[in-house]
């Protein structure tokens, strides 16, 4: 894995940082595994906008991904690595003995004609799914089930990893990519190794035309809004417009929303950073 720094021949190429893509082995999907996917452009039912600065994009087509793993003990064989326009990781081809073809999200350093399996009694390799009692203690792991035969929930994104730190009766602790450290019950899937594209952090868009190739449009400041239209605005000439919140009120930059009475707090071990 690596990117790119393009030559400033033009201004949107001045300062684009791009993936070098070496993973990827072909720009043609499964057909029997992508389906259409249409836009709402921020519209509900009704055709009111419920979310701003949506809208646009390049057409594309869902890939239908295996996040459950739920074939235990049939071996596949990698068959292709290809861009996903619909998740920043890249994703895996996969062909079962049996025939069957399903899409993984691939794990950093996964090669064409590689042998994966999912199943308790099997070896912790690249690639490999396993439940949570099977993993050895320190193990990198990514896509990771938060109840059992799920899918996929934590640490799908690209680059991202946790770790299986300990375990305490039916419960495994990981620690999370975000940095807290939670329990899981240990019959919960998940896949050995972090995830690829790694780099995907360091790319530099250039110009503001790949967000709107993107799906994204313009974003508006706050405090150049008017007073109706958020608790940001209004005033004379440049003012700063007070602190800095959302459009409902609720403050930003430091505080905090998570409810003290939330069911999931007595699983988290120690909060993120």
């Amino acid at each position: 894995m690596s990117v790119r720094k393009l030559k400033p021949i033009t201004p949107g190429q001045r300062f684009r940082v791009v993936n070098n893509f070496e993973e990827i082995t072909t720009n043609k999907p499964e057909k029997s595994l992508t389906v259409g996917i249409k836009k709402s452009g921020g519209r509900n039912q009704t055709g009111k906008m419920t979310m701003r600065y949506t809208g646009g994009g390049h057409k594309k087509k869902y890939r239908i991904i295996d996040f459950k793993r739920n074939k235990p003990n049939v071996e596949a064989t990698v068959k292709t690595v290809e861009y996903d326009p619909n998740r920043t990781a890249f994703i895996a081809l996969v062909e079962y003995t049996d025939g069957e073809k399903r899409y993984i999200i691939a794990p950093n350093g996964i090669k064409v004609d590689q042998k994966i399996v999912s199943g308790e009694s099997v070896e912790p390799n690249v690639g490999n799914a396993m439940k949570l009692k099977s993993i050895p203690l320190g193990t990198v792991i990514s896509c990771i089930e938060l109840k059992p035969g799920q899918g996929a929930i934590l640490a799908r994104s690209a680059g991202s990893s946790a770790q299986l730190t300990s375990r305490d009766g039916k419960y495994a602790i990981i620690k999370l990519p975000s940095g807290e450290s939670r329990m899981i019950l240990t019959e919960c899937m998940a896949m050995v190794g972090s995830v690829s594209n790694s780099d995907h952090q360091l790319t530099v868009s250039g110009k503001a035309g790949r967000s709107r190739w993107l799906g994204r449009r313009p974003r508006t400041r706050a405090v150049v809004m008017n007073p109706v239209d958020h608790p940001m605005g209004g005033g004379e000439g440049r003012s700063s417009g007070g602190h800095p919140r959302s459009r409902n009120g609720m403050p930003a930059k430091g505080y905090k929303t998570r409810k003290k009475n939330k069911a999931s707090n007595r699983y988290i071990v120690s909060k993120r950073k």
